[in-house]
């Protein structure tokens, strides 16, 4: 029997960015040690010139290597939870 696990009101992966043969899909995640710290990542991060240098090459119009208006952000809760 084939079940898929999921969440009502929720998409796969795979189904939000819609992903067409000729394309790849790039994951990463970023693994902060608490809440707070991530809240301060976020704010310093984006103010941060080197991400200048590190961004222009995914904007380049006369390149666009990457679609914003496709990515899939967000946070990630434990459905499973095991004793250790």
């Amino acid at each position: 029997m084939d079940e898929k696990l999921s969440l009502e009101d929720t998409k796969s992966f795979i189904e939000n960015v819609d992903i067409k043969d000729d394309e790849e899909i790039i994951f990463g995640w970023v693994l902060f040690p608490s809440k707070e710290i991530r809240d301060i990542a976020n704010k310093k991060v984006p103010k941060d010139p080197r991400m200048a240098t590190l961004v222009a090459p995914l904007v380049n119009p006369n390149r666009l290597i990457f679609d914003a208006s496709r990515m899939v952000y967000g946070g990630f809760r434990s459905l499973v939870h095991s004793k250790q």
